[in-house]
């Protein structure tokens, strides 16, 4: 009996191993993938469609980017039920959290579908989205986030593979996006049909059909939950909706405040330091973007391996993960630094070099984003997601605030530095301060039992 108790953790340990290695794995091989087949849509869109197509493509493409909070929240709800689901099959308190779920983002869903639509028949897309849009290019627009607004209840498929983690399933099914956006653009050019227009919306198309793929998918994973809770959608009575908003408004506020903190440097540079200072910014962004996604990608598959710690009531402590993720982050981030010389002559060839310094600064960014994953995958219930709403605001006077006074002086790198230390000011820091005491307190909770 001793040695089987002994066995557990080992076995948890390497489980958690597994899981996060996988997600880390995965990633890499689909952004690969990725990668190299939407170069070779950049370069059909470019000598098929011309220059103008590729830019209102990539404008319209984009825009969901600018939505992270569209699903309200609704994310943190769904992974954790499934996660802490003992049987997801026959779960009634699953069931009627999907059903939740449901009903929110239809209504999120039909919201910004119906938004579209107006904004287009009022014309108010070129003055929103401005010249990078074509000539009658705001119905292409009104289109592309309608389809957007439509998939969005398609999502919870996504969001309930990686509560039962099954995050590699949901990494993978992603990797279709690509190549069936390669076939419908480039089946248009093959046979001369005239869509430079609407290209973007093929963008959409794809992503709705890979959406409803990891809809399948989790569906078939959780039969019947998920047909019997479509059901119940309309049956607001019979079965009422369970309270979502104490963890999704706190995941909402952070969905709005990152954004704010982390996807302005563009413009900020644009403004203080000029056209070549935001060229170079946006390789390096590009560059290491590869590390960022697959330490995301390792640090969510973490999600559903803590709540269901929380659901059987075991302390399982995240601050020997984040100290090997923290060294993850430094290896990743310097391998990009390593080969970033090379790499910019490749991409660019000669036309842009890197400044040490930013090179230096987003291997600090990405090591600082290692160290929160599994801090802030810990703190997913809602009082953790509560206690991270403050932090997470006051990073954006922090990070604007810092930005404005060093891109002046070190150009685009310090954006980087200035966002990096909002992160650890406002995150890391915080964060390894709640889960010191949250362990404390846990421990000696079930001490006293």
């Amino acid at each position: 009996m001793i040695g089987a108790t002994r066995a557990r953790p080992a076995r948890r340990t390497r489980g958690r191993w597994h899981q996060v290695g996988s997600a880390a794995a995965a990633k890499v091989v689909v952004m690969a993938l990725t990668g190299i087949v939407g170069l070779v849509t950049s370069r059909i869109i470019l000598d098929g469609f011309g220059v103008e197509a590729y830019a209102q493509y990539g404008l319209l493409a984009s825009l969901p980017a600018l939505l992270p909070f569209a699903d309200l929240g609704i994310a943190a709800v769904l992974i954790n039920a499934a996660a802490e689901s003992e049987d997801p099959r026959r779960d009634a308190l699953l069931r009627r959290t999907i059903t939740s779920a449901l009903r929110i983002l239809l209504v999120a869903g039909g919201i910004i579908a119906a938004a579209s639509l107006l904004l287009g028949a009022f014309d108010a897309w070129p003055a929103i989205l401005g010249p990078g849009l074509m000539s009658g290019g705001g119905w292409v627009a009104a289109a592309c986030m309608a389809i957007f607004g439509l998939t969005l209840p398609l999502t919870i498929g996504a969001r309930l593979l990686v509560g039962l983690g099954r995050n590699t399933t949901q990494i993978f099914t992603q990797a279709l996006t690509a190549p069936l956006i390669l076939v419908l653009i480039g089946g248009c050019a093959l046979l001369g049909v005239p869509a430079g227009q609407q290209l973007a919306v093929f963008a959409y198309m794809a992503s709705a059909a890979v959406a409803s793929t990891s809809l399948v998918v989790a569906a078939r994973i959780v039969s019947p939950q998920l047909g019997a809770a479509a059901r119940e959608v309309p049956h607001l009575r019979q079965a009422p909706s369970v309270p979502v908003m104490h963890l999704a408004l706190p995941m909402l506020v952070q969905m709005l405040a990152l954004p704010a903190t982390m996807h302005t440097a563009r413009i900020l540079i644009s403004h203080l330091d000029g056209a070549e200072e935001l060229a170079d910014y946006n390789l390096a962004s590009q560059l290491f973007g590869i590390a960022l996604q697959t330490i995301a990608a390792a640090g969510l598959a973490l999600w559903p391996i803590f709540a269901r710690a929380r659901a059987a009531d075991r302390v399982d402590s995240p601050r020997s993960v984040a100290l090997w993720f923290l060294g993850g982050g430094l290896v990743l981030g310097g391998g990009v630094a390593v080969l970033a010389p090379w790499l910019v002559e490749l991409v660019s060839a000669g036309k842009l070099t890197l400044d040490p310094l930013l090179l230096a600064a987003f291997v600090l960014f990405v090591a600082a984003q290692a160290a929160k994953y599994p801090l802030g995958m810990y703190m997913t219930d809602a009082r953790g997601l509560r206690f991270q709403v403050v932090p997470t605001l006051m990073m954006i006077p922090i990070g604007l605030g810092m930005s404005l006074w060093l891109i002046p002086v070190l150009g685009a790198a310090g954006s980087v530095i200035a966002v990096t230390a909002a992160v650890v000011v406002c995150q890391v820091l915080p964060n390894v301060s709640y889960v010191a005491r949250d362990l404390r307190d846990r421990r000696a909770a079930q001490a006293a039992q």
